[in-house]
């Protein structure tokens, strides 16, 4: 396997607060790699870094060989990079099939262009694909529903079409299955692993819940204050004694 992510080094403090010391990171390619840690570790800031909302004060951020740093968040997307928020980011005046479509036009044309009077209905190729990725998370039937309508899992579904449309080679998750009931987070986990054996996306998984966790990666990276103090095989994180100490004693884990 070789390296699709790799982090060097990253400093970044907002005024008195390290919320990211020397943190270094490496994802492979093909593999789900999670980002653990108590609140307030800097899992999102860190993720943040990765996406372009954030510039880290020093240190390296490398997608497939091509540095991150200074770019902006819609030209990292270009890139092959998506990320699934923390709380579902989708229109929720549109239909679902709208939803999907929107991403898959920025991503051709490099921005969102209605190209004049047309309306989306009348982009044929952008909707053929949209339904393609709308199959891929169950929610074909669904396409013609107003998006604001749904449930908060199937908005999460609807929001992975979002990024699958796309294409990416790397996927961001921010916690999710944050909000979910058990039935839905076991499916969001079937999702996740349907994805991995059909499509060749690598994902970083920031998630709080290690039902999900150890369900899914392949390696894991433990932050606490903002550094990295582990990083291991799934089946290593349970008994780390620096992980337990990171959470107060193991009572997340």
């Amino acid at each position: 396997m070789t390296p699709i992510l790799e982090v060097q080094s990253v400093n970044k403090r907002f005024g008195g607060l390290k919320a990211l010391d020397d943190v270094n990171l490496t994802v492979m390619e093909g593999t789900v790699h999670a980002i653990i840690g108590p609140n307030g570790a800097g899992k999102s800031t860190l993720l943040n870094c990765f996406v372009g909302r954030l510039v880290p004060d020093t240190g390296t951020v490398t997608f497939a060989g091509q540095s991150l740093i200074g770019k902006k968040p819609h030209e990292i997307n270009q890139a092959g990079v998506s990320r699934v928020f923390q709380t579902p980011e989708i229109f929720e005046d549109l239909t679902v099939l709208e939803n999907v479509m929107i991403p898959a036009l920025a991503q051709r044309d490099g921005a969102f262009r209605l190209h004049g009077w047309h309306p989306l209905s009348r982009e044929a190729e952008i909707r053929d694909k949209a339904e393609r990725a709308l199959a891929d998370v169950a929610m074909a039937d669904r396409r013609n529903m107003p998006s604001g309508s749904l449930s908060r899992g199937d908005k999460r579904r609807l929001e992975m079409a979002m990024c699958l449309v796309q294409e990416p080679r790397l996927l961001l998750l921010d916690e999710p299955t944050a909000g979910m009931a058990r039935a839905d987070t076991n499916a969001t986990i079937d999702l996740l692993k349907r994805i991995g054996s059909e499509r060749n996306i690598t994902k970083v998984v920031i998630e709080h819940d290690m039902h999900v966790v150890f369900s899914l990666a392949d390696r894991i990276s433990v932050l606490a204050q903002g550094h990295v103090i582990v990083e291991d095989a799934p089946e290593n994180i349970k008994g780390n004694a620096k992980v337990q100490e990171a959470y107060l004693g193991g009572a997340h884990l």
